[in-house]
């Protein structure tokens, strides 16, 4: 049986890639990019719908997991191989994630959050500083 999360994520991607990119419910009013990344430990493939920034021909996502103590498994799974690929509208683009860190990762999450207010309140949420990934076009 699946569990609830991959039965939700299921019903954002339909509805993702059945509408060029867009969705509603309660991310609406947010750039959602489906990611493709090969797990870490199992080897299987894995589409994740996540939340990004655009920032100067990069695609920016935050691995907050909604604050959680832990980082989602695709941050894990992006670190153990960069080389991904994902959806955005109806493109499906080559990229590289590279983990921002020290200033940039600050101004980056900073950024996300006076567009994504709800952003500020995952970090609150945790001890975890929350990883932020760059993911740039390949090849």
């Amino acid at each position: 049986m699946a569990a609830p999360s991959d039965d939700f994520n299921a019903s954002v991607i339909e509805e993702f890639r059945a509408n060029g990119g867009k969705v509603g419910g309660m991310f609406e009013s947010m750039p959602l990019l489906l990611l493709h990344s090969v797990g870490a430990r199992s080897g299987a493939a894995h589409v994740t719908p996540v939340v990004y920034l655009a920032e100067g021909g990069n695609h920016v996502v935050f691995a907050s997991k909604a604050g959680a103590p832990v980082n989602p498994g695709w941050y894990h799974n992006l670190k153990a191989d960069p080389n991904v690929s994902i959806e955005v509208g109806a493109d499906t683009l080559d990229v590289v994630a590279e983990e921002a860190t020290g200033e940039e990762r600050d101004r980056l999450y900073a950024t996300q959050v006076e567009q994504q207010p709800q952003f500020a309140e995952y970090e609150q949420k945790t001890d975890r500083k929350i990883p932020v990934m760059v993911l740039k076009p390949r090849g």
